[in-house]
């Protein structure tokens, strides 16, 4: 597998894979079909979207991290709403249809809130740490006095 990720072209397939599934469960189709697909396609998101995550902690120094970090972040929101829609008992994926539903679907919301929580914390601390100067008031002025 190829170590390195390209960030911006996996957020966007993932979000095209998102939105495919939101218009599948706007379709009127015999959802029976696609029930094993379906899952299979969230489970590979989520996957994806854990590998993401912990590339995205590991390197500190992506040219564009912010941006990057925003970019998870929304595919990650994208990915829970789509969740919550799949969950809801007018879906023709809810519990209503397939018990099994729910059991999957607390599964994968839990593991996306857990990658939320992290690529949050991350960023809050990146912010912290970019605000505190390197060099003090006193150790700049003493530095430009003594020229």
């Amino acid at each position: 597998m190829n170590k390195r990720i390209n960030f911006e072209d996996t957020i966007f397939i993932l979000t095209v894979r998102i939105r495919m599934i939101k218009d599948l469960l706007r379709l009127n189709l015999d959802s029976g079909l696609f029930y094993r697909q379906t899952i299979g396609d969230l489970e590979f998101i989520s996957s994806i979207l854990d590998i993401m995550t912990e590339k995205f902690l590991a390197n500190l120094k992506f040219l564009d991290r912010e941006t990057e970090g925003d970019n998870l972040l929304d595919t990650e929101w994208q990915f829970s709403q789509l969740l919550n829609e799949i969950s809801n008992n007018s879906s023709p994926y809810s519990q209503v249809y397939f018990p099994e539903t729910q059991t999957w679907t607390d599964k994968l919301k839990k593991d996306s809130a857990k990658r939320r929580k992290l690529l949050e914390e991350s960023s809050v601390s990146l912010e912290q740490s970019t605000s505190e100067p390197v060099v003090s008031n006193a150790e700049l002025n003493g530095l430009l006095g003594s020229l």
